[in-house]
């Protein structure tokens, strides 16, 4: 919800070892706020770090956000 709130695209996913990874293309604003509200995640999570931010490239990703 935070992420289409923002206007963000993209998707986030729980991966084997407990990690999340969050694939997210917006305006930069929007994604560095998503960013921010990240380290601490919903009321329910617990959020330990987010271990790595890296730009790439652009690309075409259906509207809205996915929760995969």
């Amino acid at each position: 919800r935070s992420a289409q709130s923002l206007g963000v695209t993209g998707h986030a996913r729980n991966l084997p070892d407990g990690s999340v990874e969050v694939l997210a293309q917006g305006r930069p604003a929007a994604v560095d706020a998503l960013r921010a509200w990240l380290q601490h995640g919903p009321a329910a999570a617990r959020v330990d770090a987010v271990q790595e931010v890296a730009p790439g490239e652009t690309r075409e990703i259906p509207p809205g956000f996915d929760v995969l």
